[in-house]
């Protein structure tokens, strides 16, 4: 951010970095927004929490499409908006849920929904996470999904927890390389 120093010159602060528990993506196509979803379903296991917020239409189904094939789910995606919560099979048995806050209207309505429980049975994903904040475990991987133009996006990775910064790590060596 630049500010007019005393003397006439601009002083600059340092706008905060990426550190090692971050990482930006820039999407420019839905493709490739559902490919890095595969690279992150590949890493799922039971009890995962993936996070993502973003304005509607910003391209959270199209990433949850990606997780649940690369995941391994056999059952097609579609927002669960209406439903609130979507649940996808793989051969195995295991359970992915989906899950969209986005119509819920109190606090004891989301405790109805018993996240425990999913989580006991599968992986997590849900759309936005911040109407349940105080019901998410603190440990999951967070996604700010932003529209920047007709088909790119900007994402920004944010691992709060060991388990979360394994998977950051391995989405960003396939994704950079190194």
């Amino acid at each position: 951010m630049r500010q007019e120093g005393r003397d006439g010159g601009y002083n600059f602060t340092p706008m905060p970095i990426l550190d090692e528990h971050m990482m930006e993506f820039f999407s420019r196509s839905p493709e490739q927004t559902r490919r890095i979803g595969m690279r992150l379903g590949g890493l799922l296991k039971a009890g995962d929490v993936i996070c993502l917020q973003g304005d509607l239409g910003a391209g959270k189904t199209t990433l949850t499409q990606g997780v649940a094939q690369g995941w391994g789910s056999f059952d097609s995606v579609s927002s669960p908006t209406f439903i609130l919560v979507n649940q996808y099979r793989r051969a195995d048995g295991s359970l992915l849920f989906h899950l969209d806050a986005y119509r819920l209207d109190s606090a004891p309505e989301a405790e109805e929904l018993d996240l425990d429980a999913m989580l006991g049975e599968g992986a997590l994903i849900i759309e936005w996470p911040e109407r349940l904040e105080n019901l998410i475990p603190a440990e999951r991987l967070h996604i700010e999904i932003e529209h920047i133009a007709e088909e790119h996006r900007r994402m920004g990775f944010h691992a709060r927890g060991k388990r979360y910064d394994s998977m950051l790590n391995e989405i960003r060596h396939a994704v950079v390389g190194g």
